[in-house]
This record gives structure tokens, C-alpha cells and sequence, in this order.
């Protein structure tokens, strides 16, 4: 689904097949690369996250000041628990397209 939804908004297939592999691929910024691995490693580290500061540092001075701001932890949680909810109760797969416009 967000695969199909960043396609559409014409994010690269380069980047996108890159994703899994994040903290070896060059063409992620280093706000990206940040914003990856607190994303990857948030939800599955003990308290308080194993993220490096310097990881933490750059995602805040790119992600937590005026309208790029994100509750990063809260969003961890809902797609952590919609990723176990769909493992469990799986769904077809593929058929979602994304909305136009």
C-alpha cells in the first residue's frame, strides 16, 4: 500500500527497493537515513531506544520544528500494531490502488 502510494507521488524505484537496505544504499539524506533508522528501531528496542544521538539529533533538527513535525513514537505504535493485526489476519494482497489526485 504505501509502496503504490509513494509510486504515485512519483517517489523513485530506486529508492523505494532501497528502503530495506537504508543503512548501506547513498541515495537516502542524512535527514533520511535518521528519520529510517528511528523508524526501524524504535519499536523493537528496550526503553529508552537504541538509537544513536546522533541519529535522534538529526531527526529533530529536521523532523521536530514547524510544519514537518511528527509525533514519532505514537506513529511507531499504530503501524507496529496494524502490521501485527494484518500478519494475523491476513488480507488479499495487491489489490489496493492508490487515490488519484
Amino acid at each position: 500500500m504505501h509502496t503504490k502510494d509513494a509510486g504515485a507521488r512519483q517517489e523513485s524505484s530506486v529508492r523505494l527497493n532501497l528502503v530495506a537496505a537504508w543503512g548501506e544504499a547513498k541515495v537516502f539524506t542524512d535527514a533520511e537515513r535518521a528519520a529510517l533508522e528511528l523508524t526501524e528501531r524504535a519499536p523493537a528496542s528496550p526503553m529508552p531506544p537504541v538509537v544513536s544521538p546522533t541519529r535522534l539529533g538529526e531527526c529533530r533538527k529536521n523532523y521536530d520544528e514547524g510544519p514537518a513535525r511528527r509525533p514519532w513514537c505514537p506513529s511507531f505504535a499504530i503501524m507496529n500494531t496494524w502490521n501485527r493485526l494484518n500478519v494475523n489476519h491476513p488480507a488479499a494482497r495487491g489489490d489496493y490502488q492508490p487515490a488519484s489526485g
